[in-house]
């Protein structure tokens, strides 16, 4: 009994809780892990000479680039907005945030209609350039990297201009005393106290970027994802579908060892006694232009244009009263699996996040890359995955929505913690001592210290997980249960039968579905700005 006791409460501690957590994230590698095995030698090498280079070359040249973008767009919207005080600065909070709302397919299909000849950007390239310049091609790198960028800038975005609305504004001060110009002090000053903030936005834009599925597919652009999938949908060859994963898995394993490895370190403190509030300086009136100049381009293309697209769809679609009850079922259902996705993740990082934070050892950090495998592995992957878990173990649950929740929250675990692990490296270690000192239990401690501090990076990571379950399709196909439809599934099948008229629908309802939660995380900022 007392040996009991003993385990019941080693599990219950902070390394019990989060080693537990990660044994459950890994169940999909362990199916990966099964049927590579089952891949001989020869199989092996047949992959590396056919396959693997151009995989790899088209992987890793592809995260680059929208690596790049996110940083170029993220960055300089975020510091435009927290430090410089405009008009319609708040407004251009809400739309640097919501492209998140759209998914990445949506993207590509909308783009890839709006350059057509007949589309309203390609009749305008022609009318600007004439016949003789061709219309831009997004069936190549350049134009999948692009709607991965426009469609991931807003992770970068939202953890930078955390960092910067909790960051010393007394060194940007020493900064201009010591005759730095504006770009100057971004460059020496911004630049350098944002490398965590930074380095997590951009984790979580590549590990979106290898996983993804939607854009790469509509586009026909050979990655990973894209090779795995059609090797289990179309050759139903699950030995060589899960070596791919498995290279996947080591490429993203290795880019998030490379990532801590350029974070470390790179923690910084400061008391709040020396935290100096200065006032946002305001913008001239040419300023002023030059803003919103840029944040409009980048509004333009990243929300506003996909946007009068659905909404000009949709109402042919209401028009011809092509909307029925199945419809809102489909609404219904999306927004029930992301909440319930979105608040399992939540809870689950929390106990890995702090783990890592107070514990900087090996262990630690390998639980933080185990927890990142679900989003390295392809929906598909996953969800098979945890359908032989389930078959195994678990039988009851075949066939319900539990099955699909657990993939979800599998998939999309690395997003919570990647949010509260930034949020947590701005805990200065000595306030957790204080509290401590003055007799709270480790319980009191999280409750009235811990968590008021990283509030806004929770509601930042509830809010980015249900996003993005929201916008889940591959593994929603595989897990859903018979009859229950999401808006993603029903988006999916629509614009595979060319029915913009009914696709249009399902995309603006995933927008309008997320505008409430993205209300509630500004709204947390509201002192702030």
């Amino acid at each position: 009994m007392q040996l009991l006791k003993r385990v019941g409460f080693k599990a219950m501690s902070l390394p019990g809780l989060a080693t537990i957590i990660v044994l459950m994230a890994v169940v999909p590698l362990v199916f990966v892990l099964y049927n590579s095995l089952i891949l001989g030698t020869e199989r092996w090498l047949g992959l590396w000479s056919l396959r693997l280079p151009e995989l790899l070359w088209n992987t890793l040249s592809l995260a680059v680039f929208v690596a790049i973008g996110c940083f170029v767009l993220g960055v300089s919207a975020a510091w435009i907005i927290t430090r410089r005080s405009f008009s319609g600065r708040k407004l251009a909070i809400w739309l640097m945030v919501l492209p998140l709302t759209i998914p990445t397919y949506v993207f590509a299909h909308i783009y890839t209609t709006l350059l057509e000849p007949e589309g309203w950007l390609g009749f305008a390239w022609q009318a600007v350039f004439g016949k003789t310049i061709p219309i831009p091609d997004l069936y190549n790198v350049h134009g999948v990297a692009l709607i991965l960028s426009l469609a991931g800038f807003s992770y970068v975005f939202l953890l930078v201009r955390m960092a910067l609305l909790s960051a010393n504004r007394s060194l940007e001060e020493a900064g201009r005393i010591q005759g730095l110009n504006a770009f100057q002090v971004f460059w020496r000053v911004n630049l350098p106290l944002l490398r965590p903030a930074i380095a997590a936005g951009l984790a979580v834009v590549v590990l979106h970027v290898l996983s993804d599925f939607g854009a790469v597919s509509m586009l026909q652009f050979q990655t990973f994802t894209l090779s795995i999938y059609l090797q289990m949908t179309g050759r139903f060859d699950y030995q060589t579908a899960a070596g791919l994963s498995l290279v996947l898995v080591l490429l993203s394993l290795t880019f998030l060892m490379v990532e801590r490895v350029f974070r470390s370190r790179q923690r910084y403190y400061s008391n709040a006694s020396d935290r100096k509030v200065m006032a946002v300086k305001p913008a001239s009136f040419g300023q002023q232009i030059l803003i919103w100049c840029w944040l409009g381009l980048i509004v333009c293309f990243s929300f506003a244009l996909p946007v009068i697209w659905m909404l000009v769809w949709s109402w042919e679609a209401f028009s011809n009263n092509l909307i029925d009850v199945r419809f809102w079922e489909y609404a219904s259902n999306s927004l029930l699996v992301s909440g319930i996705v979105a608040t399992l993740a939540l809870v689950a990082a929390l106990p890995i996040a702090l783990f890592h934070a107070r514990k900087q050892s090996r262990y630690s950090m390998a639980c933080v890359h185990l927890s990142s495998v679900g989003f390295v592995l392809p929906g598909p992957v996953i969800a098979l995955g945890i359908l032989s878990f389930i078959l195994a173990w678990l039988s009851p649950l075949y066939g319900t929505i539990a099955a699909l929740v657990i993939a979800l929250v599998i998939r999309f675990l690395p997003l919570a913690v990647q949010s509260q692990e930034a949020a947590l490296q701005q805990l200065t270690p000595s306030i957790e001592q204080a509290g401590r000192v003055l007799g709270a239990s480790p319980l009191q401690n999280l409750y009235r210290v811990v968590l008021p501090v990283i509030k806004s990076g929770m509601v930042s990571a509830w809010v980015l997980v249900f996003i993005d379950a929201l916008k889940e399709l591959p593994a929603t196909l595989l897990l859903r249960p018979i009859g229950f439809d999401t808006l993603p599934v029903r988006i999916w099948i629509e614009a595979s039968e060319e029915m913009l008229e009914l696709a249009a629908p399902a995309a603006l309802m995933i927008v309008i579905g997320t505008l409430p939660v993205i209300w509630f995380m500004l709204r947390e900022e509201k002192g702030r700005n």
